[in-house]
Protein backbone atom coordinates (compact mmCIF):
# COMPACT_ATOMS: atom_id res chain seq x y z
CA UNK A 1 0.00 0.00 0.00
CA UNK A 2 1.23 3.18 -0.84
CA UNK A 3 2.62 5.45 2.15
CA UNK A 4 -0.13 8.60 3.23
CA UNK A 5 2.06 11.82 3.35
CA UNK A 6 -0.46 14.66 4.49
CA UNK A 7 0.26 18.60 3.17
CA UNK A 8 -2.85 20.12 4.35
CA UNK A 9 -2.75 23.96 2.90
CA UNK A 10 -4.88 26.58 0.89
CA UNK A 11 -5.62 27.02 -2.31
CA UNK A 12 -6.08 30.27 -3.77
CA UNK A 13 -9.45 30.07 -5.23
CA UNK A 14 -11.14 32.65 -7.44
CA UNK A 15 -13.43 33.32 -4.26
CA UNK A 16 -10.94 33.64 -1.97
CA UNK A 17 -8.95 30.26 -0.04
CA UNK A 18 -10.05 26.86 -0.45
CA UNK A 19 -8.97 24.27 2.75
CA UNK A 20 -7.07 21.73 1.23
CA UNK A 21 -5.28 18.41 1.65
CA UNK A 22 -2.87 16.58 -0.80
CA UNK A 23 -1.64 12.96 -0.39
CA UNK A 24 1.20 12.45 -2.30
CA UNK A 25 3.14 9.54 -4.10
CA UNK A 26 6.47 8.75 -4.17
CA UNK A 27 8.32 10.61 -7.43
CA UNK A 28 8.69 9.38 -10.35
CA UNK A 29 6.07 6.72 -9.91
CA UNK A 30 2.08 7.77 -10.75
CA UNK A 31 0.43 6.86 -13.55
CA UNK A 32 -1.33 10.36 -13.09
CA UNK A 33 -2.62 12.86 -10.24
CA UNK A 34 -6.56 12.72 -8.85
CA UNK A 35 -8.65 15.30 -7.33
CA UNK A 36 -11.83 14.20 -5.94
CA UNK A 37 -14.35 16.57 -5.36
CA UNK A 38 -17.20 16.44 -2.23
CA UNK A 39 -20.86 16.77 -1.83
CA UNK A 40 -23.22 19.27 -1.29
CA UNK A 41 -21.81 21.52 0.76
CA UNK A 42 -25.18 22.81 2.02
CA UNK A 43 -26.80 19.68 3.44
CA UNK A 44 -22.77 19.14 5.60
CA UNK A 45 -21.29 17.62 2.85
CA UNK A 46 -16.83 18.37 2.76
CA UNK A 47 -13.61 17.00 1.67
CA UNK A 48 -14.11 14.78 4.69
CA UNK A 49 -16.84 13.00 3.55
CA UNK A 50 -16.77 8.77 3.98
CA UNK A 51 -17.55 8.39 0.25
CA UNK A 52 -14.88 10.29 -1.01
CA UNK A 53 -12.54 9.42 1.55
CA UNK A 54 -12.72 6.06 0.18
CA UNK A 55 -12.79 7.28 -3.63
CA UNK A 56 -9.28 9.08 -2.75
CA UNK A 57 -7.93 6.05 -0.26
CA UNK A 58 -8.22 3.59 -3.34
CA UNK A 59 -6.84 6.22 -5.89
CA UNK A 60 -4.38 6.66 -3.43
CA UNK A 61 -3.33 3.30 -3.41
CA UNK A 62 -2.78 2.96 -7.24
CA UNK A 63 0.26 5.15 -6.92
CA UNK A 64 -1.69 8.69 -7.49
CA UNK A 65 -1.27 11.47 -5.80
CA UNK A 66 -4.96 12.77 -4.11
CA UNK A 67 -6.22 16.20 -4.00
CA UNK A 68 -9.10 16.96 -1.88
CA UNK A 69 -10.60 20.16 -0.97
CA UNK A 70 -13.62 22.02 0.31
CA UNK A 71 -15.38 23.89 -2.03
CA UNK A 72 -16.45 27.76 -1.45
CA UNK A 73 -18.02 28.43 2.17
CA UNK A 74 -17.43 25.02 3.03
CA UNK A 75 -15.17 24.02 5.93
CA UNK A 76 -12.31 26.93 6.36
CA UNK A 77 -13.03 27.71 2.69
CA UNK A 78 -13.65 31.46 2.21
CA UNK A 79 -16.68 32.50 -0.06
CA UNK A 80 -20.28 31.45 0.08
CA UNK A 81 -21.88 28.91 -1.44
CA UNK A 82 -22.91 29.57 -5.56
CA UNK A 83 -25.18 26.56 -6.33
CA UNK A 84 -22.76 24.90 -8.70
CA UNK A 85 -21.58 28.32 -10.79
CA UNK A 86 -18.76 29.13 -8.63
CA UNK A 87 -18.16 25.99 -7.43
CA UNK A 88 -17.02 25.04 -11.67
CA UNK A 89 -14.26 27.68 -10.95
CA UNK A 90 -13.10 26.41 -7.75
CA UNK A 91 -12.31 23.24 -9.50
CA UNK A 92 -10.79 24.72 -12.27
CA UNK A 93 -8.19 26.52 -9.49
CA UNK A 94 -7.71 23.14 -8.09
CA UNK A 95 -6.74 21.60 -11.41
CA UNK A 96 -4.43 24.21 -12.26
CA UNK A 97 -2.99 23.14 -8.74
CA UNK A 98 -2.58 20.13 -9.75
CA UNK A 99 -1.15 20.94 -13.59
CA UNK A 100 1.77 22.90 -11.59
CA UNK A 101 2.56 20.37 -8.93
CA UNK A 102 2.63 17.84 -11.52
CA UNK A 103 3.78 19.02 -14.87
CA UNK A 104 2.66 16.77 -17.93
CA UNK A 105 0.35 14.51 -15.26
CA UNK A 106 -2.46 13.34 -17.17
CA UNK A 107 -5.25 14.19 -14.09
CA UNK A 108 -8.15 11.62 -13.11
CA UNK A 109 -11.38 13.66 -11.81
CA UNK A 110 -13.88 11.96 -9.31
CA UNK A 111 -16.85 13.53 -7.46
CA UNK A 112 -19.58 12.40 -4.89
CA UNK A 113 -22.95 13.56 -6.20
CA UNK A 114 -23.03 17.46 -6.00
CA UNK A 115 -19.14 16.82 -6.47
CA UNK A 116 -20.01 14.54 -9.21
CA UNK A 117 -22.55 17.06 -11.16
CA UNK A 118 -20.24 19.93 -10.87
CA UNK A 119 -16.83 18.08 -11.16
CA UNK A 120 -17.67 16.11 -14.48
CA UNK A 121 -19.28 19.10 -15.67
CA UNK A 122 -15.56 20.58 -15.61
CA UNK A 123 -14.07 17.39 -16.39
CA UNK A 124 -15.77 16.78 -19.57
CA UNK A 125 -14.30 19.78 -20.88
CA UNK A 126 -10.96 20.70 -19.44
CA UNK A 127 -8.25 19.35 -21.46
CA UNK A 128 -5.87 18.48 -18.22
CA UNK A 129 -8.44 15.65 -17.31
CA UNK A 130 -8.19 12.38 -18.99
CA UNK A 131 -10.29 9.97 -16.45
CA UNK A 132 -13.94 10.82 -14.81
CA UNK A 133 -15.52 8.54 -11.84
CA UNK A 134 -19.16 9.62 -10.76
CA UNK A 135 -20.04 8.53 -7.67
CA UNK A 136 -24.39 8.58 -6.71
CA UNK A 137 -25.01 10.51 -9.52
CA UNK A 138 -28.21 12.91 -8.57
CA UNK A 139 -29.70 12.86 -11.27
CA UNK A 140 -33.34 12.71 -9.88
CA UNK A 141 -32.70 16.45 -9.38
CA UNK A 142 -29.97 17.48 -11.80
CA UNK A 143 -29.45 17.90 -15.23
CA UNK A 144 -26.20 15.58 -16.10
CA UNK A 145 -27.21 15.33 -19.81
CA UNK A 146 -23.95 16.61 -20.30
CA UNK A 147 -22.75 13.40 -19.60
CA UNK A 148 -24.11 11.99 -23.73
CA UNK A 149 -21.74 14.23 -24.99
CA UNK A 150 -18.86 13.36 -22.90
CA UNK A 151 -16.55 11.14 -24.98
CA UNK A 152 -13.76 10.64 -21.85
CA UNK A 153 -13.42 7.62 -20.35
CA UNK A 154 -16.13 7.41 -17.31
CA UNK A 155 -16.86 4.81 -14.62
CA UNK A 156 -19.83 5.39 -12.23
CA UNK A 157 -20.48 4.11 -9.17
CA UNK A 158 -24.35 3.63 -7.96
CA UNK A 159 -26.34 2.53 -5.05
CA UNK A 160 -29.27 0.78 -6.64
CA UNK A 161 -31.59 2.35 -4.04
CA UNK A 162 -30.31 5.75 -4.45
CA UNK A 163 -32.69 8.23 -3.14
CA UNK A 164 -32.12 10.87 -5.13
CA UNK A 165 -30.41 9.08 -8.58
CA UNK A 166 -32.70 6.24 -9.61
CA UNK A 167 -31.59 2.90 -10.95
CA UNK A 168 -33.88 3.90 -14.06
CA UNK A 169 -33.03 7.24 -14.21
CA UNK A 170 -28.88 6.12 -14.14
CA UNK A 171 -29.20 3.29 -16.66
CA UNK A 172 -30.95 5.73 -18.87
CA UNK A 173 -28.33 8.32 -18.72
CA UNK A 174 -25.39 5.79 -18.98
CA UNK A 175 -27.04 3.91 -21.94
CA UNK A 176 -27.07 7.72 -24.22
CA UNK A 177 -23.23 8.24 -22.86
CA UNK A 178 -20.85 7.71 -25.34
CA UNK A 179 -17.79 4.97 -24.99
CA UNK A 180 -15.61 4.23 -23.18
CA UNK A 181 -18.07 3.95 -20.04
CA UNK A 182 -18.64 1.62 -17.26
CA UNK A 183 -21.89 1.22 -14.82
CA UNK A 184 -21.40 -0.27 -11.21
CA UNK A 185 -24.52 -1.23 -9.46
CA UNK A 186 -24.21 -1.55 -6.09
CA UNK A 187 -27.50 -3.50 -5.21
CA UNK A 188 -29.08 -2.55 -1.67
CA UNK A 189 -27.07 0.38 -1.17
CA UNK A 190 -28.66 4.10 -1.28
CA UNK A 191 -27.33 6.97 -1.77
CA UNK A 192 -24.27 7.51 0.49
CA UNK A 193 -23.20 3.86 -0.29
CA UNK A 194 -24.07 2.22 3.16
CA UNK A 195 -23.19 -1.16 3.52
CA UNK A 196 -20.99 -0.97 0.35
CA UNK A 197 -18.29 1.64 1.11
CA UNK A 198 -15.53 -1.14 1.03
CA UNK A 199 -16.71 -2.22 -2.19
CA UNK A 200 -16.01 1.79 -3.30
CA UNK A 201 -12.22 1.09 -3.72
CA UNK A 202 -12.28 -2.31 -5.59
CA UNK A 203 -14.18 -1.20 -8.50
CA UNK A 204 -12.21 1.73 -9.17
CA UNK A 205 -8.83 -0.47 -8.87
CA UNK A 206 -10.70 -3.10 -10.83
CA UNK A 207 -11.44 -0.61 -14.07
CA UNK A 208 -8.78 1.97 -13.80
CA UNK A 209 -6.11 -1.45 -13.82
CA UNK A 210 -8.04 -2.59 -17.16
CA UNK A 211 -7.88 1.16 -18.18
CA UNK A 212 -4.11 1.87 -17.46
CA UNK A 213 -2.33 -1.87 -17.71
CA UNK A 214 1.25 -2.06 -16.62
CA UNK A 215 3.03 -0.11 -13.74
CA UNK A 216 1.32 1.64 -10.63
CA UNK A 217 -2.22 0.60 -12.42
CA UNK A 218 -2.74 -2.57 -9.97
CA UNK A 219 -3.00 -1.71 -6.15
CA UNK A 220 0.52 -1.93 -4.29
CA UNK A 221 0.97 -3.56 -1.38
Amino acid sequence: MTEVFHRNFFLEGPAGRLEATLWTAPAGSSPGAALVCHPHPLFGGTMHNKVVYQAAKALHRLGMPVLRFNFRGAGMSEGTHDEGRGEQEDIRAALAYLAAEYPGQSVLLAGFSFGASVGMRVGCRDDRVEDLIGLGLPVDNVNMDFLKECAKPKLILQGANDQFGSRAKVEELFAAMPEPKRLVLFEGADHFFAGALPEIGGAIRAWFGERHAGPGAAEKG
